[in-house]
């Protein structure tokens, strides 16, 4: 894993020192909703740039928390994955996803909502595992595309 200079004994400070711009979650949020390439990030509401998702992507693969595979028919197309660390990031997104759904007074996209809807008749905790073992479907069958 790449050399990382860290702040302090904070477990916390720790993960914002990795990755604690606002891209690198939204592209792990982003592949573990099923958008894994690079055009495909580039399309997100967002509007990130080429240049910062390249090195986004590049950090995140160093930290061993997303992969890629390469489409069989076309070599430049890459398919990026969650590999088992990126997706323990998942309960974090998802608590950051309901804290900001329940405390910020703004309208949110449609998908937002359709997504917050798993939470009304379930407990935070089973809508991430059965969203997790989802995941680990799709990741499974990306891979074996190889």
């Amino acid at each position: 894993m790449k050399n990382i200079s860290y702040r302090s004994g904070c477990p916390v400070a720790n993960v914002l020192d990795l990755m604690g711009d606002k891209w690198s979650l939204l592209v792990i949020r982003d592949i573990f909703m099923e958008k894994n390439t690079y055009t495909v990030f580039l399309e997100g509401p967002e509007k990130i740039s080429t240049n910062i998702l390249s090195h986004r992507l590049k950090l995140l693969q160093e930290l061993d928390l997303i992969g890629f595979r390469r489409d069989a028919k076309d070599k430049k197309i890459k398919y990026y994955f969650l590999t088992n660390r990126g997706i323990d990031l998942y309960p974090i997104i998802v608590e950051m996803g309901l804290w900001s759904m329940k405390h910020l007074n703004k309208s949110f996209a449609d998908i937002s909502y359709d997504w917050y809807e798993q939470f009304n008749t379930r407990t935070s905790a089973q809508v991430i595992e059965e969203n997790r073992d989802n995941y680990l479907t799709i990741r499974e069958n990306l891979l074996a595309k190889e």
